[in-house]
């Protein structure tokens, strides 16, 4: 991993107003790719940077272990077969003594994280993120809702009970987070600003800015303005975390030479404040790093003077959202 706190990049200029003052961080970083053991030291060792820097809360990538196996989009399924075999080995259970150890480091640490990963439950896997405060508890879990195109081939879908995607801590106020293209589900957006969302995880996979001969929605750019527009749209802090890939790693993940993916590169990560403004300067693409910004929740009433789409700009008597909250079971007693 190198040196990863001299990368660590802080906010130019911190918000100042009066209110709760937090330090957040957003993860740009190569993950252990596919190495359970691996990954879990990588995420240990991000975690000890970030509590000796003063993080309050931490944000990891989308299925930062044991990473993401960008090779679905591009080799047939039949040839992905021994390497989805070894992801799902390799996968961290939620209840284990790997997650036991990450949940050591962040009490040790005394922050608050939201780790993204990939779920083993069962013979499933799920791509997942779990909020663990600084007594080293999780005190949320979800899953993604929807996994994305071929995704559904890998990942199950998260159920009701991931829905409820905010939590309220009493020292840093209310955190969320979503994975990569949940950003684009406006209903799912909706539903966590409705829960009062302070600060946002946003945790993505890696996704190269001058990708040429591929759509245009697989590009960096586009990827972190859908995720701008959820700070804007929400009046919310929004931690950006994103994964890279290195050229010594490029044989291990089998991208081949799929022109979207560049190496060194994929890397995006930014802090937005709640007006939508980015509040640091990136880390280079191919760059291992943790950005943090010093910001004041005070801030995010400035924002909502102006929007308040759960509130005073919107019209509940014309336009409601309907949600389940019953998570469905597989087997009823009767």
């Amino acid at each position: 991993m190198g040196d990863i706190s001299s990368h660590t990049k802080n906010t130019d200029t911190a918000i100042t107003t009066m209110g709760k003052k937090v330090k957040v961080g957003a993860v740009q970083a190569e993950p252990a790719w596919w190495d359970l053991e691996g990954s879990v030291n990588k995420v240990i060792s991000l975690i000890e940077t970030a509590g000796k820097d003063g993080v309050n809360v931490l944000g990891f990538p989308e299925v930062f272990v044991p990473g993401y196996p960008w090779s679905i989009w591009t080799v047939d399924s039949f040839s992905n077969g021994e390497l989805i075999h070894k992801y799902m080995a390799n996968s961290l259970k939620r209840v284990s003594p790997e997650m036991d150890r990450i949940r050591e480091a962040v009490k040790k640490a005394g922050i608050f994280v939201v780790l993204g990963y990939s779920e083993r439950a069962g013979a499933s896997v799920y791509i997942a993120q779990s909020f663990i405060d600084p007594t080293g508890q999780i005190v949320l879990h979800r899953r993604k809702i929807k996994p994305t195109g071929v995704e559904r081939a890998i990942w199950g879908d998260g159920q009701a009970d991931s829905l409820v995607n905010v939590f309220d801590s009493p020292q840093f106020g209310k955190i969320g987070g979503l994975n990569c293209w949940e950003h684009l589900q406006p209903l799912l957006r909706y539903h966590e600003y409705s829960q009062g969302v302070e600060i946002h995880v946003a945790s993505w996979p890696y996704f190269c800015e001058d990708a040429e001969g591929v759509p245009h929605h697989i590009k960096a750019d586009t990827n972190r303005s859908a995720t701008q527009f959820m700070a804007l749209e929400g009046a919310c802090f929004v931690l950006l975390a994103t994964q890279i890939l290195t050229n010594e790693h490029r044989e291990t993940v089998k991208i081949g030479e799929f022109p979207g993916m560049k190496s060194p590169g994929g890397g995006f990560a930014m802090i937005f404040a709640p007006d939508g403004a980015p509040l640091v300067k990136p880390i280079p693409a191919g760059e291992e790093g943790i950005l943090t910004a010093d910001i004041d929740l005070s801030a995010i009433d400035y924002a909502k003077q102006m929007i308040d789409v759960v509130g005073h700009y919107s019209r509940p008597d014309l336009l409601s959202l309907n949600v389940n909250k019953e998570a469905a079971k597989h087997v009823h007693y009767i």
